[in-house]
């Protein structure tokens, strides 16, 4: 990711004609956007008589601004450069003016990423009260993936007391805590896991710029570039392929010489000792993501081990991250998957039942705790939850009915 440029919301405001070459910084407030000879814009909207033609000249001149409507800037606004300087109440007086907080730059960068991976707290924080959305992302990160590769800690701590996505934050929380970027010693390097998945750019991004290695490969020989194109992310194949020393089975060392090995490989079966491997690495990893509490990354994981080999625990053990992040039809799916692959197993009926009950079928959920209570008597969390089910029903009998 391309570091900020450095400017000034003065050199903005400048290239439209709002401030003369010799002017210096802004002051806080709006009204020092037309220094102290200008007419003042009255916030509220009764400009005086004598400046009102004035005003209005202003008035277009920053919408131009505001809207970036200055070419050489490539889309970044001053709304944008003001959220850098970390100055609110020229933000206020922006947005108040017609800012978009929506707007991106060129470079897929909103006012709340301009704000937040410069480490202004206060505009980042009043951005967020005004409702733009915490996840915002035009193809280029979010916010969230910003300011960890900018190491902005404080802004990713106010991202994620809104409730930012976390996906590529296990990553960046290893990397500062001084974790192996290379995974050595284990079954694969974090940027194989990475490119192996799919659609995780955010994380190989963090990981190459923390020193990850991509000339080392996967348990069949193939490089984070290869994998990438295996699954068709034309980003990261783009990124990692400028890094990766030429592969001996690509006549043609190319982007597009990468891309067609990829659909050849692709064809090639997998033979049993790997699919073996396979499962356990990905197994692993996913419990280590779920310890995380990266639920989403954990069930992401659980799906690729069972793409090799399904097993009714690994459908028990993605069940119950759905069941985490929500997502009770998923959840639920699972278990019936997991109980058809080994019926006799308890915990596939209480996974069941716990599904259940988050999508709030409470009879169907007193049913299938009642199946895991007959196969594994005694147990106090299963006691528990059918209890807990049976004082539901009580209190609606007839949701069949309805």
């Amino acid at each position: 990711m391309d570091n900020m440029e450095e400017y000034t919301i003065n050199d903005d405001l400048r290239a439209c004609g709002l401030l003369d070459d010799d002017e210096d910084d802004l002051a806080s407030g709006g009204e020092a956007l037309f220094g102290s000879s200008a007419a003042p814009i009255n916030v509220d909207g009764d400009d005086d008589d004598a400046g009102a033609a004035g005003g209005a000249a202003e008035d277009a001149a920053i919408m131009a601004a505001v809207e970036g409507d200055l070419g050489r800037l490539k889309g970044v606004t001053p709304f944008m450069a003001a959220a850098q300087s970390g100055d609110v109440s020229t933000v206020k007086y922006l947005l108040d003016r017609g800012g978009d907080l929506m707007k991106a730059d060129e470079k897929g960068r909103t006012v709340l990423h301009h704000a937040a991976c410069t480490g202004s707290t206060k505009v980042t924080e009043f951005l967020l009260s005004k409702g733009i959305p915490v996840d915002i992302d035009y193809g280029h990160g979010t916010a969230l993936h910003q300011d960890a590769v900018n190491e902005q800690d404080k802004t990713v701590k106010i991202l994620l007391d809104h409730h930012a996505n976390i996906d590529d934050l296990a990553v960046y929380d290893a990397i500062m805590a001084g974790a192996d970027v290379n995974g050595k010693g284990n079954l694969a390097s974090p940027l194989v896991i990475a490119t192996m998945q799919g659609g995780y750019t955010n994380e190989v991004q963090l990981l190459l710029k923390a020193g990850a290695d991509p000339n080392i490969p996967d348990d069949l020989g193939r490089l984070p570039v290869e994998l990438a194109a295996l699954n068709d992310c034309m980003e990261e194949v783009e990124m990692l392929f400028p890094l990766t020393s030429p592969i001996l089975g690509v006549p043609n060392w190319s982007v597009d010489g990468v891309i067609s090995h990829a659909k050849l490989e692709r064809e090639k079966p997998l033979e049993e000792h790997h699919i073996a491997r396979r499962k356990a690495m990905f197994k692993s990893q996913a419990s280590k993501a779920f310890k995380l509490k990266n639920y989403d990354l954990a069930s992401k994981l659980y799906g690729l081990a069972i793409d090799h080999a399904p097993d009714a625990t690994l459908y028990s053990n993605r069940s119950l991250c759905r069941l985490q992040m929500g997502d009770g039809e998923g959840a639920l799916s699972d278990a019936y998957k997991c109980r058809m692959m080994r019926p006799d197993w308890a915990k596939g009926s209480y996974r069941q039942g716990a599904a259940h009950m988050l999508l709030g079928e409470h009879k169907q959920a007193h049913d299938a705790l009642l199946d895991a209570q007959k196969l594994d008597p005694g147990n106090e969390e299963i006691e528990r939850e059918l209890r807990k089910a049976m004082e539901l029903m009580k209190v609606s009998p007839d949701e069949d009915e309805q």
